[in-house]
């Protein structure tokens, strides 16, 4: 099974600062191999480059902390994601949580002020709206277990 991961969760150093989100457990089900993870960062799919000023959504809106507009570099990394979990047939993805593109459910609020607020990235919100159920990192122990148990064949 084939499953659309954040980059930055593997180790990748594509996060705005130009580190990475490395989370253990997810590398070490990527080196298992217990399910076929597609890294994907949306930012840089988008023509974003490493590092970059921060961003935040507001509203329907992406903007940079400098104030520039990258609504547009957003979706079009969205529509790339998109296109890569269309081709890869994966109906699930683990993102990284409360990013302007990648997070679900909760992202920061568009103030740079560590606030959250109700929401999805771009990203997120285009996979969804398209049949693919999101999983963020804090969740990483639970999508694990539950694609492990799709994976198995029904022996009843």
């Amino acid at each position: 099974m084939n499953v659309l991961i954040s980059a930055c969760l593997l180790g990748v150093q594509c996060k705005y600062s130009g580190g990475s989100n490395a989370h253990a457990r997810l590398i070490q089900a990527a080196q298992e191999g217990q399910i076929h993870l597609i890294p994907i960062c949306p930012e840089c799919l988008g023509g974003l480059p490493i590092p970059r000023v921060p961003s935040e959504k507001r509203g329907e809106r992406v903007y940079s902390k400098t104030g520039e507009d990258l609504t547009e570099a957003f979706e079009r990394g969205a529509r790339a994601a998109l296109h890569l979990a269309r081709l890869f047939h994966c109906r699930y993805a683990i993102l990284k949580e409360r990013s302007p593109s990648c997070g679900h459910g909760q992202i920061y609020d568009g103030t740079f002020s560590g606030g959250l607020r109700e929401g999805d990235g771009v990203t997120a919100a285009l996979l969804a709206q398209n049949g693919v159920r999101i999983f963020g990192e804090s969740q990483a122990e639970q999508a694990l277990e539950e694609l492990a148990r799709l994976q198995k064949p029904d022996h009843s």
